[in-house]
């Protein structure tokens, strides 16, 4: 089998279950050594528990790979920084930062708490801008030292909540649209290091999902296994990978795409008076392509 990331350093947050985990088993199986980081909290994000993520480095250390274990808070300013410096520590070098730690805390707008917003929002969107700054910090001074560009990976997760639009997940939504929009300009301000940044909205059966959708069938199983996703994040993080950035990339048993952003759709005059704008706004609507749904296509 060929090894694509026979000998890079790879850090995942939020591997000790679900995607992370097979991501980090993937990126071992695939050659990269890597820092296995798990908080342990419980699906909303309570508590902390390193044993999952010392779980999974004891599966990929048994099956001949290098891992290590960290439980770092991925929101936590200092300790997101301590996560980098672990892996150079450890393995000498960082070439790939997959940022996938996150919470869900779903509720309708109109019943949701400040604390069910702030956790998500800190969680997923701090959570991704902490350890990516550091990592980004890394790389930069890399490209200092030695006058040539890091070869190094950013990969973010964003979800077709965020993308397209999900009902009852405004915190979460808004999360993962946030890092959509911040893979897309990190990709433009971390080229000139030699970074490529991309984003994954991945489709998993997962603790995270297993209650959304309906009823749990083989067949919604089979396509739920996060098997389906991991391919595509050891592909971005191997070296095979080095002209494809700015990009996000849905993944699942049922689909690999690339979700394409905004464009700016029908369009008319500047006017400087609002009692004319009615017919031309009917106009315009009535040209424009509608919003999608969760499946990427528009919606009915």
């Amino acid at each position: 089998m060929t090894r694509l990331c026979e000998g890079r350093v790879a850090i995942v947050t939020g591997a000790g279950r679900g995607i992370g985990r097979e991501y980090a088993l993937m990126l071992a199986e695939h050659g990269a050594k890597v820092v296995v980081n798990d908080l342990g909290g419980a699906r909303d994000g309570a508590g902390a528990d390193i044993g999952p993520a010392h779980d999974v480095v004891a599966e990929i250390r048994a099956a001949g790979g290098e891992a290590v274990a960290n439980g770092a808070d991925v929101s936590d300013w200092d300790a997101a920084k301590g996560m980098i410096d672990q892996a150079v520590a450890e393995f000498g070098r960082l070439d790939v930062l997959i940022n996938n730690a996150g919470i869900l805390r779903d509720r309708m707008l109109v019943n949701m708490t400040e604390a069910e917003w702030d956790a998500v929002i800190k969680v997923h969107l701090k959570g991704t801008f902490a350890p990516s700054h550091h990592a980004a910090a890394y790389w930069r001074d890399l490209n200092k030292a030695t006058g040539e560009g890091a070869n190094a990976r950013l990969i973010n997760t964003s979800s077709v909540s965020g993308i397209y639009g999900n009902v009852g997940q405004t915190n979460y939504g808004a999360a993962k649209m946030g890092i959509a929009a911040f893979t897309i300009i990190a990709s433009r301000e971390l080229r000139r290091y030699g970074v490529t940044v991309n984003a994954i909205a991945p489709g998993a059966l997962t603790r995270l999902t297993e209650d959304l959708g309906g009823p749990i069938t083989e067949e919604r199983r089979r396509r739920g296994d996060p098997r389906w996703v991991a391919p595509i994040a050891v592909w971005l993080a191997s070296e095979q990978s080095a002209e494809v950035s700015g990009r996000m990339f849905e993944a699942s048993g049922g689909v690999l795409a690339i979700a394409e952003g905004w464009h700016r759709g029908p369009t008319a005059e500047p006017v400087d008076d609002p009692t004319v704008l009615g017919p031309i706004v009917a106009d315009m609507v009535a040209k424009a392509r509608r919003n999608a749904g969760m499946n990427g296509m528009d919606l009915d």
